[in-house]
């Protein structure tokens, strides 16, 4: 799966003004014993609001039956990647598609029959997992969403997006379209007998609620002036998982991240008051998670989602 061979990021010279989450390496000594070194199953109780420092493989069997209402995936893209010192290799399409199938015959028992499942990818290893998902799940959406990033090529065009395959394991579950509405600017306000046609405006202009569409054009990349960001080369921002989590779970509901990452899963989960169990292999990625849970609190502002709905453009 991942092997350890590449060198630690070196340490990096920031600005007095850098918001970055920084800990030194001791801070994650405690993670030095991972939860999977035993075969004990866990119960559902110790499973609350919780970070395993784990090999995900190792701890699926593990886990109870039926536990979980959402899972957010985001497994390693088909890509060469050093995550901390842990480099996942690009494989052929084939060993990668019998890797993630294998990975989804572990999930799949975690999963209550109303689960919803997001799973993200970049479009070329959504070609290899498409079909996966669909012979595993009901298949109900692709979205996508632009990162604002990416490097240009002479011969091709330059890649700044990225793919979250939208499932069901039924054809029973949640889903809060009024929870995620856009707030868009009126660019032709429409007048209908003098009062405003499906739209409002206030001190801050001219704008409608809108339904979520599967292009997602409203997001930023967590970048070193937002409070958010760490130095996990793929973190997602929390904004993107505010929305997973408002349209898909209800308060109080578990949400599961298998590849937790720098715990932004964990901390939306804890802002908007669903349960949620994350696992992650790298140590220090695992403190990064427990340290920014620690600082969060339930109703904690997400950038770009305030008054119940979500910004064009984050403020």
């Amino acid at each position: 799966m991942v092997d350890t061979q590449g060198a630690p990021p070196f340490a990096k010279l920031r600005s007095p003004r850098n918001r970055t989450l920084r800990r030194c390496a001791t801070e994650a000594a405690h993670f030095a014993c991972p939860d999977w070194q035993t075969d004990i199953p866990f119960l559902e109780a110790q499973l609350h609001n919780r970070i395993l420092c784990a090999d995900t493989f190792a701890v699926l069997p593990r886990l109870p039956a039926q536990f979980v209402d959402l899972l957010i995936l985001d497994p390693p893209y088909n890509l060469t990647k050093n995550y901390n010192g842990n480099v996942f290799r690009e494989r052929t399409g084939a060993e990668y598609s019998e890797w993630f199938a294998s990975l989804l015959a572990l999930l799949k028992p975690t999963l209550k029959p109303t689960a919803s499942i997001y799973v993200c990818s970049d479009w070329q290893t959504s070609l290899l997992i498409a079909p996966l998902l669909k012979q595993h799940f009901q298949l109900r959406n692709r979205v996508t969403w632009a990162r604002e990033k990416g490097r240009g090529a002479s011969a091709n065009w330059k890649s700044v997006a990225e793919d979250i395959w939208f499932c069901t394991h039924g054809s029973r579950f949640h889903f809060d379209v009024n929870a995620v509405k856009l707030r868009k600017k009126v660019r032709a306000p429409y007048r209908a007998g003098g009062c405003p046609k499906d739209w409002s405006e206030d001190g801050t202009g001219k704008f409608r609620l809108t339904h979520p569409s599967n292009v997602w054009t409203d997001l930023t990349v967590p970048f070193w002036s937002m409070a958010e960001n760490t130095d996990h080369p793929t973190q997602k921002p929390e904004k993107l998982l505010a929305k997973l989590l408002l349209a898909s779970s209800r308060a109080g509901d578990m949400v599961f991240d298998p590849f937790l990452g720098s715990g932004t899963t964990a901390v939306v989960a804890k802002k908007l008051g669903r349960s949620f169990l994350g696992i992650e292999l790298d140590p220090e990625y695992c403190s990064w998670g427990e340290q920014r849970v620690s600082l969060a609190t339930a109703g904690a502002p997400i950038q770009g989602y305030s008054g119940g709905v979500f910004w064009e453009r984050n403020p």
